[in-house]
């Protein structure tokens, strides 16, 4: 008779490691080496400051998430942003009630949206292609709409929004979490975020199903260019300024955010709350390096290499 093999079964507490995603251990190795370099960097209103910050971010980076699980990029963001603000800044100097600006801002990013995903879907022309494109146009626009020059007559209303609170949390953060609570309900309680998934990882099915798969990636953009308009209004608020060029680079930040996050570019393999923890690190990253005197070029060089890091880590744990 043959002996029999045992097998002793792992400790359940070694195998939480590992469910752990990675960029939280990223997230917590940022914490534990800018808190070593500077006990400031963990002092409560700093990090009030990294969450209110990341706000913006947050808010381009959320329907960033949708647009790459459908297997396409949005690099116009940055520049969407930059024409919806600038809209935002022209309807506030002609005397416009506030929710007329912020209604323009928004317009403005959906109606970008909607070219970028008409273009992409009906004409089956590339995301990149399409999206350098309209980032051109957006910011040249930008540019000539005010004339290469700050708009600062925007009232003191919008400026509130971002300088404000709501039972003593600051308004961005209240904004931020907002955003992410209806931004939730569209990927896992509606049929936005299944036939995202379904576009990015197989739009057969939803053909089979007679599910135009064409029309839901055009209001996937568009809802990606509305957010990117809101994104804008949050911006200004906090610059007190309607400036052409200061949201340019946001959507480097926030593809970045994405990918660190976990979301893949096929298969539709991703979801926000990998979404959420990366605009985190890459905020604490950004204000820790700030802290430390880097310059902000040096700091993009940081952020792609916590990117090719992010990129490392997924391939070992695919050959594994």
């Amino acid at each position: 008779m043959r002996n029999a093999q045992v097998v002793v079964a792992p400790h359940p507490w070694l195998a939480v490691p590992a469910r752990i995603p990675g960029v939280a251990w990223m997230m917590l190795a940022i914490l534990a080496g800018f808190t070593a370099l500077n006990h400031q960097f963990v002092d409560p209103a700093n990090l009030v400051n990294i969450g209110s910050q990341s706000s913006i971010l947050l808010l381009i980076a959320l329907p960033m998430t949708f647009v790459i699980l459908t297997e396409g990029i949005d690099v116009s963001a940055g520049a969407v942003a930059a024409a919806a603000s600038v809209s935002l800044g022209c309807i506030m100097q002609f005397g416009a009630h506030t929710w007329e600006g912020i209604a323009a801002a928004i317009a403005m990013g959906a109606l970008f949206g909607l070219v970028n995903g008409a273009l992409i879907a009906w004409l089956a022309l590339p995301p990149f292609v399409v999206t350098l494109g309209t980032m051109g146009v957006a910011q040249g626009l930008a540019l000539l709409m005010s004339g290469g020059q700050s708009i600062t007559d925007i009232g003191t209303t919008i400026p509130a929004i971002y300088n404000g609170a709501i039972l003593g949390i600051p308004a961005p953060i209240v904004i931020a979490v907002l955003a992410y609570a209806v931004n939730h309900l569209l990927m896992y309680r509606s049929r936005m975020g299944i036939y995202a998934r379904a576009i990015g990882g197989n739009p057969e099915a939803l053909r089979f199903a007679g599910i135009s798969a064409r029309a839901w990636l055009i209001g996937i953009y568009t809802f990606a260019g509305a957010m990117f308009g809101f994104a804008a209004v949050l911006l200004t608020a906090r610059m007190s300024t309607a400036h052409p060029t200061a949201s340019l680079g946001l959507e480097f930040d926030a593809i970045a955010a994405v990918i660190v996050g976990g979301t893949s570019f096929e298969k539709g393999k991703g979801g926000l709350p990998g979404t959420l923890l990366g605009v985190l690190t890459i905020g604490m990253l950004r204000n820790g390096l700030n802290l430390a005197g880097v310059p902000s070029s040096v700091q993009v060089s940081c952020i792609g290499m916590l990117v090719l890091l992010a990129l490392f880590v997924e391939g070992l744990k695919t050959q594994s």
